[in-house]
């Protein structure tokens, strides 16, 4: 060999050597990024919206602008925290996946559920959606251990966090479980069952479009399931120490209230009276 091959053959071992290192080192430094080191890098915020979810979310398919309080509480975080927002369209269904996958940095309005915990991480709770009852005309008023009843025929949305608060809460209740929210609803209207079950921002949109549906009600003891912020599961607190400083100011000077009931009204024509005096936001 002459010195001439002998140079270009260690140029060119040097340079795969090079391009190897490359390509092993760039996707390790990915892995190890915490969320908040890759926000400050990118200057964005991915954020899972899910269009239909109204009063959480809703796409406007004409100028494809994401409105509902979940859309605007993302905005305004990512304005706290100095960058832009990039919405990233997904569903209930599939937020705990993205979040897992790194395809979103945040999910609003989830609810903390023990097998959600044990996949991904939690704010502290944003809201309380307190625990209603959207019952048929002339049903009577009930507390929830009267609703405890084989008598009492109630519908839900199998594997919803409203099925998982109810199963124990009415062991002896006939408790229909459907694929979708819509299908409760429709069980409901037929006349299937007395009551469906329902956090209060679904049960108050569904009044104000079906007003002849029924009447919601409230049982004591007042229940109420925290809304949260999903978010990626990290030992880094970071992130997560971020959101929950940011989330309990906007509680403090009424912000995040604002946003919710600004939402429901312009999105499903709810004013700020309808909702029964017992609920807190």
């Amino acid at each position: 060999m002459t010195i001439s091959l002998f140079v270009k053959s260690v140029f060119v071992l040097r340079a795969g050597f090079l391009i190897m290192l490359l390509t092993f080192t760039v996707p390790l430094y990915a892995k190890n990024e915490t969320s908040m080191e890759r926000i400050k890098r990118t200057k964005v915020l991915r954020a899972g919206v899910i269009s239909g979810a109204i009063p959480y979310f809703d796409k406007n398919n004409i100028t494809n602008k994401w409105t509902g309080f979940g859309s605007d509480l993302s905005r305004k975080f990512a304005q706290h925290l100095g960058v832009e927002v990039k919405f990233i369209e997904t569903t209930w269904g599939n937020a705990v996946m993205d979040l897992q996958s790194n395809k979103i940095d945040i999910m609003f309005g989830m609810a903390e559920t023990p097998a959600r915990r044990n996949m991904i991480d939690f704010s502290s709770p944003v809201f309380q959606n307190t625990y209603t009852m959207l019952c048929k005309k002339g049903y009577p008023v009930k507390d929830w251990h009267e609703f405890n009843s084989s008598d009492v025929k109630v519908s839900v949305d199998l594997g919803s966090s409203m099925d998982n608060f109810i199963t124990p809460m009415l062991p002896m209740a006939k408790i229909m479980r459907f694929d979708s929210t819509t299908k409760a609803t429709m069980a409901l209207q037929a006349g299937r069952v007395d009551c469906q079950v329902l956090v209060i921002l679904q049960a108050q949109s569904l009044l104000n479009k079906y007003p002849d549906i029924g009447s919601i009600q409230v049982p004591n003891p007042i229940l109420t399931a925290p809304v949260s912020i999903g978010l990626q599961r990290e030992i880094n607190p970071d992130f997560k120490d971020s959101i929950n400083s940011w989330i309990e100011s906007e509680r403090a000077n009424g912000d995040i209230k604002n946003v919710i009931l600004k939402n429901a009204k312009e999105l499903s024509g709810i004013e700020p009276d309808d909702f029964p005096a017992s609920i807190k936001f």
